[in-house]
């Protein structure tokens, strides 16, 4: 499955963020998404096989406990095809990032 693929869900990405934050026991990851999206547990059992056979996250067992952490390797392939597009935005998220620091200098910040 390509990179986009898997980032293409929004259970996925928003498993993600929250491995982002730090490693998650399974049964913390789906408390959070059940909630936010109310799809079953075994549904998000589902979507954490997607992000592990793909190579976005990792899991190792502690006692009864599954423990969940991105890997950030699949991102490295999703940041070398936007470097292509960057050059889009960047130029303008410079330009505003200096009228910011000239308003704070004209309030004297």
């Amino acid at each position: 499955m390509h990179a986009f693929d898997v980032l293409g869900d929004p259970v996925r990405r928003r498993i993600l963020e929250l491995l982002a934050e730090g490693e998650h026991a399974s049964g913390e990851v789906v408390a959070v998404v059940q909630r936010e999206f109310g799809i079953t547990q075994s549904a998000v059992s589902q979507h954490l096989k997607v992000l592990r056979d793909n190579g976005f996250a990792t899991v190792r067992v502690d006692g009864a406990r599954r423990l969940y952490a991105v890997d950030a390797a699949p991102l490295a392939e999703v940041d070398a095809w936007l470097g292509r597009f960057r050059a889009f935005w960047t130029p303008k998220l410079d330009a505003l990032a200096t009228e910011v620091a000239r308003g704070k200098k004209k309030r004297g910040e």
